[in-house]
């Protein structure tokens, strides 16, 4: 059965737009050799679970190099891709454009060119062991916990974002943000949006996987294109060593 129209199966959307004020044209920038999404791509046909890809866009190159790649492109219309969209209505209309009919999906962003090996399929397992309306992945705050944050007022005045009285950074409570590199969810879930909140398309019963600091890199300036060149370059060497 062609897996489109396998509700079993599992269908991977990457999603990249043209545009991005903070940093032009990343989803079409070359990374180590590769234009950016060719990443996602290479990593969503990797997983062992995914049984189709699409990536959705409104950029040409970003298509030529998926089209180059062989996998499914779907043209956002002009009202999905400005930077006010969301991204889950960019998937919603990806996977209806195409016509799948696969029961879960996962949501990949085009500017993730780093991710550990095996996230996408330990996510996949992960929704479907806990029966969960979404995984997504996160990462440790760190140092940089918003205990410790401030907001700077006029004449630079500082006002702690949180009253605390915690000096060592060992006493602090965990807390993790998003780190960008997976959301596996059920279609019911991505198709069934309950109230107008930011993410609500991720369900009521949402679930973390939890990755190692920087094992993630998601590009959003020069810098994370350095680190992302620096760390696959080391993989690349790591693999040819074994």
């Amino acid at each position: 059965m062609n897996p489109t129209h396998d509700v079993n199966s599992i269908t991977a959307v990457i999603v990249g737009r043209s545009g991005s004020k903070g940093f032009p044209n990343k989803n079409s920038r070359i990374l180590a050799g590769k234009p950016m999404v060719v990443h996602s791509i290479e990593q969503a046909r990797q997983a062992k679970r995914v049984d189709h890809v699409i990536v959705s866009t409104d950029g040409e190159e970003i298509a030529a190099a998926a089209r180059i790649e062989g996998v499914e492109v779907v043209m956002r219309p002009p009202s999905l891709a400005t930077d006010k969209a969301s991204v889950d209505s960019a998937v919603r209309h990806a996977i209806e454009a195409s016509c799948v009919a696969s029961s879960r999906v996962v949501i990949l962003y085009a500017n993730v060119p780093v991710r550990p090996r095996d996230l996408i399929d330990d996510a996949i397992d992960r929704l479907e062991k806990t029966g969960a309306d979404s995984v997504q992945s996160y990462e440790s705050v760190g140092k940089h916990h918003p205990w410790w944050m401030v907001r700077i007022g006029e004449n630079d005045s500082i006002d702690a974002w949180h009253r605390n009285d915690v000096y060592r950074r060992q006493d602090l409570p965990p807390a993790h943000f998003p780190d960008g590199g997976v959301i596996a969810l059920t279609r019911e879930s991505l198709f069934t949006v309950v109230d107008e909140a930011p993410h609500a398309f991720l369900g009521r019963d949402r679930r973390a996987i939890v990755n190692e600091i920087g094992s993630v890199i998601d590009i959003d300036d020069e810098i994370d294109m350095l680190v992302a060149e620096a760390i696959i370059k080391r993989r690349e060497t790591a693999q040819g060593d074994s």
